[in-house]
């Protein structure tokens, strides 16, 4: 226990009222204020308000997954991505998916890897004077990314950052158990219970999130108590359950790829995915690669997200990063600050400098 002195007990006696009775902590609602640019079919791209017009560097468009809230880029003061990179000086920018209906159960991904990315980012290099996009994507937001850039190498886009994206999920040992059920079956039930549902409902999709980290969700309430004077911690625990409460639905047709190719067949990891009427090679993507994993990540665990590196023979730059966290800390935990955005920050620059290296080196040839 760490609740030791009269100044702790005091702390924890104000944070439990507050829990219990005081309606949370409550700064998990304060989100970077953000103007709508552009809209269309589950796309909508805001442009972060930055009121001291910090610019420098390379403007970013920030690609959450399907099925998650795009507040987990802006999920609390402190622990903001969006907030970080207006702070570093960099025009950054959100695409949102908004809630997927019953009715959009025959989008594929190649809805939002030859479509919705690509358009955001077009819109966010317009907006921002035509220049170069960095995408940053979680999850998979970033496979998706790298798939739309290798997939269009006329989207205005320098460099893409992935963060706990798995590029190959025979090394997610989390779901290595279900494989010989799967195998029993033929993933017969599992698609006649998508196309049943039109997808995968968001209640499924939160507790599949909770289970790949049941141990955290276990000892919770143990962490809590112990953790009672640390409003910060607190206020943390309190805002990513406020994001989980949140999780949106996968369209039928995407979540029926996700499990065929991506789960069963593991086609990713060999660097190349059909995408309705065609075939993306990534192999194809030339611009800097980040890939960031989570020391603790059962979704996407170091080895899974790694294997990009050998996937993007022709990128002219690959960096491998371990940082703190599970699955969602490592975009957004308390230490991400210190890891994970320092990466980021490191990455961003490269690709900012990148332009300039290249009218260096045309001007002397």
């Amino acid at each position: 226990m760490r609740l030791v002195g009269p100044d702790a007990l005091g702390k924890a006696a104000a944070n439990a009222f507050d829990l219990l009775v005081g309606g949370g902590i409550g700064d998990h609602d304060k989100r970077t204020p953000a103007s709508i640019i552009d809209e269309g079919p589950q796309r909508t791209v805001y442009r972060y308000l930055d009121p001291e017009r910090r610019r420098r560097g390379v403007p970013v468009l920030l690609v959450p997954p399907l099925a998650a809230p795009a507040t987990c880029m802006d999920l609390r003061p402190g622990c903001s991505l969006a907030r970080h990179l207006l702070a570093a000086g960099h025009a950054t920018y959100l695409v949102d998916y908004g809630d997927i209906a019953f009715s959009d159960r025959e989008l594929g991904l190649e809805h939002w890897v030859e479509e919705v990315i690509p358009r955001a980012a077009r819109i966010v290099s317009e907006d921002a004077g035509g220049q170069p996009v960095a995408l940053v994507g979680w999850c998979l937001g970033g496979i998706m990314s790298l798939l739309a850039v290798a997939g269009d190498p006329k989207i205005p886009v320098g460099g893409v950052a992935t963060i706990a994206s798995p590029f190959d999920f025979r090394r997610v040992r989390l779901i290595a158990p279900l494989r010989p059920v799967d195998d029993l079956v033929g993933g017969q039930l599992v698609s006649a219970a998508y196309r049943l549902l039109g997808g995968a409902p968001a209640p499924i999709v939160r507790y599949a999130y909770q289970a790949a980290a049941l141990d955290k969700q276990i000892l919770k309430p143990w962490a809590i108590v112990s953790h009672l004077d640390d409003r910060e911690f607190l206020a943390q625990i309190e805002a990513v359950d406020a994001f989980m409460a949140r999780m949106h639905a996968y369209p039928g047709r995407t979540f029926g790829q996700l499990y065929h190719r991506f789960f069963r067949v593991n086609e990713l990891a060999g660097g190349k995915l059909e995408m309705g009427h065609r075939e993306v090679d990534l192999a194809d993507a030339h611009v800097p690669v980040l890939a960031v994993a989570g020391e603790s990540d059962g979704i996407a665990p170091r080895g899974a997200v790694f294997h990009v590196a050998e996937l993007v023979p022709n990128a002219p730059d690959v960096r491998l990063q371990t940082a703190p966290g599970g699955h969602f800390g490592v975009l957004t935990g308390r230490a991400a600050r210190r890891t994970t955005w320092v990466y980021l920050d490191e990455f961003l620059d490269e690709v900012a400098l990148a332009p300039l290296e290249e009218a260096v080196s045309a001007t002397a040839a």
